[in-house]
């Protein structure tokens, strides 16, 4: 029976630990240069409507290192939601391929592929999460701290999909989540819901930055208004002007913290470019970091190990 990886939660807790050995043991054979063709030959479609730089290029240059092939499919070429429909593409496409990474708008369409889709398909984003993008963030901090316990990961800004995936991510692992947002921008209120329910990490929501800082060992931010939400900039703008990660929130985190943007990265707005270009930046770590745990996902979800 497929697997689809549309949320974190579609993973166990035994299966994240596995996917972060499995991109452990990648990355160290593509450090060495050695040969890890574990998809020869099979085809992953890249279902594109929104656009991206690292979706794609960690996607198709991840297949490749895998021995695969990648097949780059935008809105325009294939026509989806607009001359034909969701459950038609997804099984015409399965026909062709091994396995089906989309990037849409709404959740609701990602489920409605996978349900049709006779091969596994893959959230490289949507509205809703960013599943993808976390699985990328918690390997990095994995990496670089060999542990979770205790881990503190406050995130200054809005409770979009990045936030809401980390929220997911709670469900399965035990760490602390804090988002310090403005009343109105917290997370998905059913995602928050089921992540408490699953009593396994703790998720604090907090109105002050500072607050949320302190002691923390990842300072986590993002894009004040995510894509499809650029009339909003100016408005956001005001909104988040005292969600700023500057020195001074970088001061109140524990000693050795971690900087992190999934990036891209307003410099100036959401974080100052010192921060960004300090020793506690993490943050092309982490972007490289995606390729090798979306390999480790790939492997788990269409190969045979």
């Amino acid at each position: 029976m497929k697997q689809d990886f549309l949320s974190v939660s579609d993973l166990s807790t035994n299966e994240i630990w596995s996917l972060f050995e499995l991109a452990k043991e990648l990355k160290a054979k593509y450090q060495r240069g050695e040969a890890h063709q574990y998809l020869k030959d099979q085809t992953l479609g890249l279902v594109f409507l929104k656009p991206s730089t690292r979706t794609r290029i960690s996607f198709e240059v991840g297949m490749f290192q895998l021995g695969g092939h990648a097949l780059y499919l935008p809105a325009d070429d294939i026509g989806l939601e607009k001359r034909e429909a969701f459950s038609d593409v997804a099984r015409v496409i399965s026909s062709y391929v091994d396995g089906i990474m989309a990037r849409m708008h709404g959740h609701n369409d990602i489920v409605e592929l996978a349900r049709y889709a006779s091969v596994p398909v893959i959230n490289g984003l949507t509205d809703l999460l960013h599943p993808c993008q976390i699985i990328g963030d918690m390997f990095t901090v994995w990496e670089f701290r060999r542990t979770i316990d205790d881990l503190v990961v406050a995130f200054i800004g809005d409770g979009n999909n990045v936030a809401n995936s980390w929220v997911t991510m709670a469900a399965r692992l035990p760490f602390t989540f804090r988002i310090a947002c403005p009343e109105g921008y917290e997370p998905n209120a059913k995602i928050l819901a089921e992540a408490r329910a699953a009593s396994v990490g703790q998720v604090e929501i907090l109105r002050d930055p500072l607050t949320a800082a302190r002691g923390a060992h990842v300072i986590y931010t993002d894009v004040w208004a995510s894509m499809g939400q650029e009339g909003e900039a100016e408005m956001r703008k005001r909104i988040f002007e005292n969600y700023v990660v500057d020195a001074k929130t970088m001061s109140l985190a524990a000693k050795d913290a971690k900087f992190m943007h999934c990036l891209p990265a307003h410099r100036g707005e959401e974080v100052t470019h010192e921060v960004i270009e300090s020793p506690a930046s993490i943050i092309f770590t982490q972007a490289e970091n995606r390729m090798h745990a979306q390999k480790a996902l790939l492997v788990m979800l269409m190969g045979n190990r």
